[in-house]
């Protein structure tokens, strides 16, 4: 198969699970790649400012049940990711960055000064640094469309879930003071056979309406 109609045929293959089989658990080696998958994801600058809360406790997953809309896919997934994002952008968040990056590319120090500087007049002391969260909320969505689609890949179910209370989420798994709030989920596991939307047929618009060229 060529790797052309393996992504295609992924992607058509995937839909928001609704149901879940909650007696089928993702592999060990298959969630490893998942959760690399989204480590690896670009984020504006690299800076990465969020944490993928990966729930597995029961008792916390049936607290946040109420607060999800009732949606079950949070009790019955295999595993529920919860994307938390920074609450704001310190100068220590870009010389974690700065450091890390001064180590795996074997850099003298303030090779990266330029950079840093760049970063600090943005994300820290400019304008976007007021609207800190909402921008780091956006990286989130990368990170969650790069799940969906690792997850399709490897024949693993997910779905979107915007459909909770934050705060609540935010309450429950203890953020106040963490520096991080609750932004958008995602369960992952396998479809139950119950589920009747996995057999309806995808609805997209033609590619002519959505794609232009200028």
């Amino acid at each position: 198969m060529s790797q052309t109609k393996q992504l295609l045929d992924a992607l058509q293959w995937r839909y928001a699970t609704k149901v879940f089989d909650a007696t089928k658990k993702i592999p060990a080696d298959i969630w490893d790649a998942l959760q690399k998958a989204l480590v690896l994801t670009p984020t504006s600058y690299g800076l990465q400012p969020y944490i993928f809360l990966v729930v597995q406790d029961v008792a916390t997953r049936a607290a946040l049940l109420p607060h999800s809309w009732g949606q079950k896919q949070v009790v019955d997934c295999s595993h529920f990711v919860v994307f938390l994002a920074r609450t704001e952008m310190k100068e220590a968040d870009v010389d974690k960055l700065i450091s890390r990056t001064l180590e795996l590319r074997k850099l003298p120090t303030g090779a990266l000064d330029a950079y840093r500087g760049m970063m600090l007049s943005d994300v820290v002391n400019g304008p976007r640094g007021k609207t800190a969260h909402e921008w780091a909320a956006r990286q989130c969505y990368i990170a969650l469309g790069n799940l969906m689609t690792a997850a399709a890949i490897l024949g693993v179910d997910a779905c979107p879930m915007e459909g909770m209370v934050p705060t609540e989420y935010d309450k429950i798994l203890k953020l106040e003071g963490s520096g991080y709030r609750t932004v958008v989920a995602c369960p992952l596991g396998y479809r139950a056979v119950t589920d009747k939307y996995a057999s309806l047929a995808k609805v997209r618009y033609q590619a002519a309406d959505l794609v232009k060229v200028v």
